[in-house]
């Protein structure tokens, strides 16, 4: 039979590499992988929790056994997963998005992810929106107003006062530090 395993902490295509090769060296049968998300063939389930967990905590990563916690890290994935592609493309406002990719009320997702994350998603979208502005900044290929349209802020403006509300830093303060104060995906919170 098929199950789905759920996974705190991963936030890039990296992570799915990792997880599928200690997987598969583990003997695992993985059916599909994806972020946040590992289903495997098994025979029985017994003994699978204790392995799988040793594995995904030796590499950084933890098993989601609860479905509270769950939903949160869809939330933080499905988030994540707006910005592989630039330009930033959401149509609607993040909460239609979310509610229809969860199949969950927004109201009951926002008040989850609040209460287990001791911050809004709207936050939690704008502190990942300001990761890939740093991204951006440090890759140098593109200049502030490119950056910002990209991103969909209405103006460089915006783009300028959320950042520096975000990091105490100006755009161009950031970019002339040529350092990376970049926050790992997986702890944005």
């Amino acid at each position: 039979m098929e199950k789905d395993f759920y996974i705190k902490n991963m936030v890039c295509d990296r992570c799915i590499k990792v997880v599928r090769e200690e997987l598969e060296a583990a003997q695992f049968n993985v059916t599909q992988i994806e972020l946040g998300k590992v289903t495997l063939q098994i025979k029985k389930e017994e003994a699978i929790n204790d392995k799988l967990t040793r594995i995904l905590t030796r590499n950084g990563f933890s098993l989601l056994t609860k479905i509270n916690q769950q939903v949160v890290e869809k939330v933080k994935v499905t988030i994540l997963s707006l910005f592989k592609e630039l330009p930033l493309q959401l149509k609607e406002k993040l909460s239609e998005y979310l509610s229809k990719k969860l199949h969950l009320e927004y109201s009951k997702i926002s008040k989850l992810f609040s209460y287990t994350e001791k911050i809004t998603i709207e936050k939690y979208f704008i502190k990942v929106k300001i990761e890939k502005v740093k991204e951006l900044i440090q890759v140098g290929d593109l200049n502030f107003t490119q950056i910002s349209q990209l991103l969909d802020y209405s103006n460089v403006n915006h783009l300028s006062s959320q950042f520096k509300n975000e990091t105490g830093m100006s755009l161009t303060q950031y970019k002339a530090v040529d350092q990376n104060f970049r926050n790992p995906l997986d702890q944005i919170v």
